[in-house]
C-alpha cells in the first residue's frame, strides 16, 4: 500500500506522523471520505471543495491547492492499483508542542490513504438495517459545527458504541433540541406517504451523498422536504434510510425493536438504490 504524506508517495510501514502532530494530540484537522467506482472518482469536486471548506471553518489552510489535492488523490489510486476504492484525505494542523495552541504548529500535515472496498453492509442491502437511538446527543452547532468534518469523532464513536452495546447495525442520534439529527456516519431520512422528510443541515452534516439522493429523487418525481422531526416520526415511518460515501444508501427496517413499515426495504427506498447505483456507473473523475 503506498501513502500519500506531504508530497511524497511512500509505502504504508514509512508513512509516518509525528507523536507531536495536533491531528494525534488534540483531533486538530479535517478529512473527506471518498469513493471511486470503476476507474472513476466519485463526486471528486464537491468533496475536495468541503473538504477545503471545513479546514476554512478552523481557521486551517491547506498547504497545496484543490487541483494538486486531486491530481495526489488520483495518483494514490494509480500507484496502488485501485479501480474501486475508498479514499481519506486529511489535513491536520502539524507538528507543534504539548499545548493547543494552533499558532505552534509551523505547517499542516497532508495524507492521502485509500484501501479496496466493498459494500459496507454485506446483504443488509437487502434484507435491511437494526438501527437503535442513543442517548448521546449530537454536538450542537453552536459548539462545533457538524458541518465541519473533522478529526475529533468522539460524538459519533459514542453514539456508535451505544448501538454496538444495543444490538443496533447503526446509531441514530438526536440533537440537544430533541430532533432528529443523523447517524453515527450517515444523513437520515424518513418516507412518509410517499414524501421524503430529512433533517435540515445545521444539526448534521452536508453529506455529498445526501446531495446525490435528494438529486435523484428530483429526477425520479420524489418530493424531499426537509424539515425538524422526532421519535414519533421514525416510528411511525413507511420507510427509513440512510446515506453516506462509505454506506451509499441503506434501508433501515427495524428502529428500537419497532418495525418500520413492512419490515422490508420500502420502495422508495429500493429507487433511490437503483438511482444512485446508476449514478456511480455513470459519472465521475477518470483516475487516469
Amino acid at each position: 500500500m503506498i501513502i500519500y504524506l506531504d508530497g511524497a508517495f511512500l509505502p504504508k510501514e514509512e508513512a509516518r506522523v509525528s507523536v507531536f502532530d495536533h491531528g494525534l494530540l488534540y483531533g486538530d484537522g479535517v478529512f473527506e471520505g471518498i469513493r471511486a467506482y470503476n476507474g472513476r472518482i466519485f463526486r471528486l469536486d464537491e468533496h475536495i471543495d468541503r473538504l477545503f471548506d471545513s479546514a476554512k471553518t478552523i481557521d486551517l489552510e491547506v498547504p497545496i491547492s484543490k487541483t494538486e489535492m486531486a491530481e495526489a488523490i488520483a495518483e494514490v489510486l494509480r500507484r496502488n492499483n485501485l479501480r474501486d476504492a475508498y479514499i481519506r484525505p486529511i489535513v491536520t494542523r502539524g507538528v507543534g508542542d504539548l499545548g493547543l495552541d494552533p499558532r505552534k504548529c509551523e505547517k499542516p500535515t497532508v495524507i492521502i490513504i485509500a484501501v479496496e472496498w466493498g459494500a459496507m453492509y454485506g446483504d443488509l442491502y437487502e434484507k435491511g438495517l437494526t438501527a437503535v437511538t442513543v442517548s448521546v446527543r449530537r454536538t450542537p452547532a453552536e459548539a462545533m459545527p457538524p458541518n465541519v468534518k473533522s478529526l475529533n469523532y468522539l460524538n459519533n464513536i459514542l453514539a456508535k458504541i451505544e448501538a454496538n452495546y444495543k444490538g443496533g447495525d447503526e446509531a441514530i442520534l438526536f440533537d440537544t433540541n430533541g430532533y432528529l439529527s443523523e447517524g453515527s456516519g450517515d444523513n437520515l431520512y424518513v418516507v412518509k406517504n410517499g414524501v421524503i422528510l430529512t433533517p435540515p443541515t445545521l444539526n448534521n452534516l452536508r453529506g455529498v451523498t445526501r446531495l446525490v439522493a435528494l438529486e435523484c429523487a428530483k429526477e425520479l418525481g420524489i418530493t424531499v422536504l426537509e424539515r425538524n422531526m422526532g421519535y414519533f416520526d421514525l416510528y411511525t415511518a413507511d420507510e427509513v434510510f440512510v446515506t453516506g460515501t462509505a454506506a451509499e444508501v441503506a434501508p433501515i427496517v427495524v428502529i428500537d425493536g419497532r418495525s418500520i413499515g413492512t419490515g422490508r426495504p420500502g420502495p422508495i427506498t429500493r429507487q433511490l438504490m437503483s438511482a444512485f447505483k446508476a449514478a456511480t456507473e455513470q459519472t465521475g473523475t477518470p483516475i487516469d
